[in-house]
């Protein structure tokens, strides 16, 4: 990343986009660093998507600019525009090899065939695909012909490369390997990466910083840390992960005083009777185990506590999370209707403002 003070790799000065009557984009401001991971993280519909498009340059702006390091691009062509994107269909040919793929971006720019097929197996070495040059994309699994998109996006040398969720067709084991796979080649080759998301983990897992959208609008921009941690609304802490919201009586009643609240699941402790004496001045409320989540390495327990509902007058219940350290010969399931304490240090208690916006439920699970 570049260090404060350099020109940012992307400027967004008021982007703005229209789509008839529609407004996706509603006045994004944004600096992406030099060499950054940097994702767009948002439900369906929240902009995201519409603000990468016209960084490449697919969608013109209703209004703003839009500067890649240093220069206006706005009303540039794609062509123009020193960035490339991968899509999550990837959009290979069918009828080539994996490495005249790669090669065909710089086949159209008249590159020399020598230049070409070096450049071609040197971008399919980053993403570990050498020994694969003269298979067709038919033949490689879903990993591999998202990493030949990859490699055919970088054999150009981009200074900013654009990804629209290009391990969203990938089953959960797979899109959890190309994570990894992604960040490490991000890292070698060091150039900007620009990542589309709606999927939480994903973001936290990749990014060096995020910025969350909803309505066309950026809510907050910060490291997957501070995200998680320190949640500037409640529509971040509910979206980001999963969060427990504390609102109106509930929340005079368990913290002691009015606001919205936020706690994260693994921070509650479950049944502390017996460690009490590490939780000094710790919150504490009662109630019953309404649902049981077994998750393998953890259990999710939905908690009705015995105090006044939220805003909304309905019953509130709290989400816990609780690692499953030990092999027991007892179901979770079995605990649904045990009557618990839960208890919780103060310092873990998140503080966001004075309402809870109605669209925001009291507990969340991330998608």
């Amino acid at each position: 990343m570049r260090e404060s003070g350099q020109t940012p790799s992307i400027r967004l000065v008021d982007l703005a986009k229209d789509f008839g009557s529609v407004r996706a984009v509603a006045g994004v401001d944004l600096e992406i660093a030099d060499g950054e991971f940097f994702s767009m993280l948002g439900p369906s519909g929240s902009g995201k998507t519409t603000v990468l498009r016209m960084i490449a340059g697919f969608e013109p702006p209703t209004r703003g600019r839009i500067e890649l390091a240093g220069a206006d691009v706005t009303d540039d062509p794609p062509f123009a525009r020193d960035v490339n994107t991968v899509f999550q269909d990837y959009a290979l040919f069918p009828h080539m090899s994996v490495l005249e793929n790669v090669e065909y971006g710089l086949r159209v720019k008249k590159v020399a065939r020598a230049e070409r097929r070096r450049r071609a197996v040197e971008a399919l070495e980053t993403v570990r695909l050498g020994e694969h040059v003269a298979r067709r994309p038919s033949q490689l699994s879903g990993g591999q012909r998202q990493r030949v998109a990859l490699a055919r996006a970088l054999v150009n040398r981009p200074k900013v490369l654009l990804l629209d969720e290009p391990l969203g067709a990938l089953d959960l084991k797979l899109r959890r390997e190309m994570q990894i796979e992604l960040k490490q080649i991000q890292r070698e080759v060091g150039i900007t990466f620009v990542f589309v998301t709606h999927d939480q983990e994903e973001a936290l897992t990749l990014s060096d910083r995020i910025a969350v959208f909803n309505d066309g609008r950026v809510q907050q921009v910060a490291t997957p840390r501070e995200l998680y941690e320190q949640p500037g609304s409640a529509f971040v802490a509910g979206f980001v992960g999963t969060s427990n919201l504390l609102d109106g009586p509930a929340a005079r009643a368990v913290i002691g005083r009015d606001g919205v609240f936020s706690i994260r699941p693994e921070k509650i402790h479950l049944d502390p009777a017996a460690d009490l004496g590490g939780l000094a001045g710790a919150h504490t409320v009662e109630g019953v185990v309404r649902e049981v989540v077994y998750l393998g390495s953890a259990n999710h327990y939905v908690v009705e506590l015995d105090v006044p509902g939220g805003s909304a007058g309905a019953s509130t219940t709290l989400t816990v999370l609780r690692q499953n350290l030990d092999t027991a010969a007892e179901d979770p399931a079995e605990r649904r209707g045990d009557r618990v304490r839960l208890a919780w240090l103060p310092e873990h208690v998140i503080e966001l403002g004075t309402a809870a916006p109605v669209s925001t439920p009291t507990t969340q699970e991330s998608a």
